[in-house]
């Protein structure tokens, strides 16, 4: 039997500044995703990276009194070893100042521009440095754009109006290529008006830190014609076909809402022109607020997720990041609301039950998994509701609603945890030994099965749990326990956290 592939990006991260909360969002998420889809047995491939080209970058180096290469040499790292702490294991990282990413930009610009794609043309408008890009008068009037200045240049254009019916009837006969469904509204919105030619090349005499343009010396590839690229560089294309048909189209593009316009729309008329396959899924995700505030550097209101991990623990960030946000609209972070979830959900739901299981079946077992002996409808009714549990969070995931799929699976801990209150195999155990073994037997079964589900969120974690119970991470089987099999020791799995009196 083929198996299926899955072929997931997070966006190239500009190497202007630290990573934040926001970064690992974004690939703690297309993390998940991969180790879910491992777990089902799909071909997985990850792909993250560093956008190292662009005036934002020049500014920081310059700053820094560095050069360019030596800035995003010297920040690169930071990305690399903490994803590493957080535990996500892609399959490439690429970093646009790479000579394989170099060379297909080159390529792909000669490409498009002996196609007669790209022209050259003066230009006159309002520009964004921060963006990087040419603004409209309505954009400058919004105010939501700094550092705005008027520049006249002449420049090399791509013809991203040839294909702007193409585009909106490729959004429109398939659902499922933007999601969610409001941030598909908005692109078709946007193209309801005529759409512009994209301008991809800024002089060398203005801005020199970028990718060459092969047929204009004088000139360097704009930042976003560059960077999207890397979503086909990664997989190979034109250095490696075999791997590259292997790959693409990409399955999933995980994105911030705030580049939706540059993936939707420039991204998509670039591979019109290279007559490539779309992308099946761009999905936005929401902003993660401070309050009712965006995160953001310049308000210095920025979450560091290295001091958060260090502090309360890899596994736990990593599981408040994705259960706390509805994948598509803004989330709220919190030190308050970060402390609430992991007390409830993982020190007093999930950890509270390896404690009672583990100490009860120590107590009364030897530590020695027991037998069941003759099941009750309250054994029944656990194991039913795990079999109801799979197909439901094999559906969700697919749908992308990972928050709703870590809370299915912690009602069934919680469902547990009551099952052993109603139970209390601590009072059978003095009359009958077999029908408390019965019970602890059921209680820890579900314990494996919820820790295999919540792997791809906390994979040290639910690793451990796995170890206390001598038990395959793959099993996902009712009776995949076995009995006689011995419990390790382990200290608290999630120690709960003291919240500082006021």
């Amino acid at each position: 039997m083929k198996k299926s592939k899955f072929y997931v990006t997070t966006p190239i991260y500009y190497v202007n500044d630290k990573p934040h909360i926001g970064h690992a969002y974004t690939t703690i998420l297309a993390d998940v995703l991969t180790r879910y889809h491992e777990s089902i047995g799909d071909e997985v491939f990850f792909l993250t990276g560093l956008d190292e080209h662009g005036q934002k970058v020049k500014q920081a180096a310059e700053k820094r009194n560095l050069s360019c290469q030596e800035h995003c040499n010297d920040l690169a790292p930071r990305f690399i070893n903490l994803w590493e702490k957080l535990e996500i294991k892609y399959s490439d990282f690429i970093r646009t100042t790479q000579e394989r990413h170099i060379k297909l930009v080159q390529s792909v610009l000669q490409k498009v521009y002996e196609k007669g794609d790209i022209y050259m043309d003066e230009y006159e408008g309002w520009y964004s440095v921060a963006e990087e890009r040419f603004i409209t008068a309505t954009e400058k009037e919004s105010g939501q754009f700094r550092d705005v200045k008027m520049l006249k240049e002449r420049n090399w254009f791509f013809k991203m109006s040839k294909y702007q019916r193409n585009l909106i009837d490729h959004i429109n006969n398939n659902p499922q290529f933007i999601r969610p469904e409001s941030r598909k509204n908005e692109i078709l919105g946007f193209l309801r008006q005529p759409l512009g030619d994209l301008c991809i090349s800024r002089p060398k005499e203005r801005m020199d830190w970028g990718i060459e343009i092969p047929f204009d010396r004088e000139y360097v590839t704009y930042v976003w014609f560059d960077a999207l690229l890397n979503y086909v560089t990664g997989v190979g294309f034109e250095a490696d076909n075999d791997k590259f048909n292997k790959w693409w189209p990409a399955d999933i593009h995980l994105i911030g809402k705030d580049i939706l316009t540059t993936h939707s729309v420039y991204w998509s008329t670039m591979l019109f022109s290279l007559g490539l396959p779309l992308p099946k899924t761009i999905f936005a995700h929401g902003w993660w607020l401070i309050g009712e505030t965006k995160m953001s550097k310049s308000l210095g209101n920025v979450v560091n997720p290295l001091d958060m991990a260090e502090q309360y623990g890899v596994d736990a960030l990593r599981y408040y990041l994705m259960r706390e946000m509805v994948l598509g609209q803004d989330s709220s972070f919190t030190l308050e609301s970060f402390i609430k979830r992991y007390n409830s959900d993982l020190a007093n739901d999930f950890g509270n039950l390896l404690n009672r299981v583990s100490g009860l079946i120590g107590k009364y077992f030897d530590s020695v998994v027991p037998a069941v002996k003759g099941k009750t409808a309250a054994e029944e009714d656990i194991e039913k509701s795990f079999n109801e549990l799979m197909p439901k969070i094999r559906t969700l995931i697919l749908e992308f609603k990972i928050n709703e799929a870590i809370e299915e699976t912690m009602q069934l801990i919680r469902k547990v945890n009551k099952y052993l209150e109603s139970q209390a195999p601590w009072k059978v155990a003095k009359e009958n030994l077999e029908r408390a073994g019965t019970i602890l037997y059921t209680a820890t079964e579900a314990l494996r099965l919820a820790a295999i589900l919540l792997l791809p969120v906390m994979p040290s974690k639910c690793g451990r749990v796995m170890e206390v119970l001598s038990a395959d991470k793959t099993e996902l089987l009712w009776g995949g326990l076995k009995s006689g099999t011995k419990l390790q020791t382990h200290e608290a799995l999630f120690p709960r956290i003291e919240e500082e009196k006021k």
